[in-house]
């Protein structure tokens, strides 16, 4: 009884943080869902692209039932990371449909597997799984890059939340910028950093 709530829980927080995840491209354009928001290159589409590859993997081949798309490879000597971004001839429908079907795919796992049901992953320093592990660690992963997801869009037009009812801030901008400011200070008195005009000046001596 146990083991059918534990799945059924897990599986739909899977579901809402996967919606979530898209929600994060609605209203956007092409540029701004694929352009390079960190040092790294992450954008928008790519993590999208990325969690597509890797849950078709893990509810995939891990339990002896591959997807049965080719999906791009995440191993790539020639292009290593091609899973993290995407091309200027893959469309945002086309990322977003796939991850779409990668979803039915790894439902069904989820759906016709027990919780118990070992799987196998060659990758990990202990390969021997259960569609628990699986789980648990699709959710992190998913819930992480939706972490991410949240702070480049913020970046790009202060848009917070999961879906669109939380998607305004609750105060205006006069009080983002205080507070802003208020946290700037704290971190300048803490890092022994005095104001001198808009650039800190570190003040370590006595």
């Amino acid at each position: 009884m146990i083991d059918d709530f534990a799945k059924e829980y897990l599986h739909n927080e899977l579901r809402e943080i996967r919606e979530a995840m898209l929600w994060k491209l609605d209203g956007l354009g092409e540029y701004d869902i694929r352009r390079p928001l960190t040092s790294t290159g992450t954008s928008l589409l790519g993590l999208v692209k990325h969690l597509s590859v890797w849950e078709s993997r893990y509810f995939g081949e891990v339990f002896d039932r591959p997807f049965p798309e080719p999906l791009p490879r995440w191993d790539d000597a020639a292009e290593p990371g091609a899973d993290m971004w995407a091309a200027e001839d893959e469309t945002r429908e086309g990322i977003i449909d796939r991850y779409r079907r990668v979803w039915v795919h790894s439902d069904a796992t989820i759906s016709v597997l027990a919780l118990d049901s070992p799987g196998y992953v060659p990758w990990w320093p202990r390969p021997h799984v259960k569609l628990f592990n699986i789980l648990v660690h699709m959710l992190t992963e998913t819930s992480r890059h939706a972490g991410h997801a949240d702070i480049l869009r913020e970046q790009l037009d202060n848009s917070t939340g999961t879906n669109a009812d939380s998607a305004a801030l609750p105060y205006d901008g006069a009080f983002w910028e205080a507070r802003r400011a208020r946290i700037e200070r704290a971190a300048e008195a803490a890092g022994g950093i005095r104001s001198a005009g808009s650039a800190g000046v570190r003040n370590d001596g006595p």
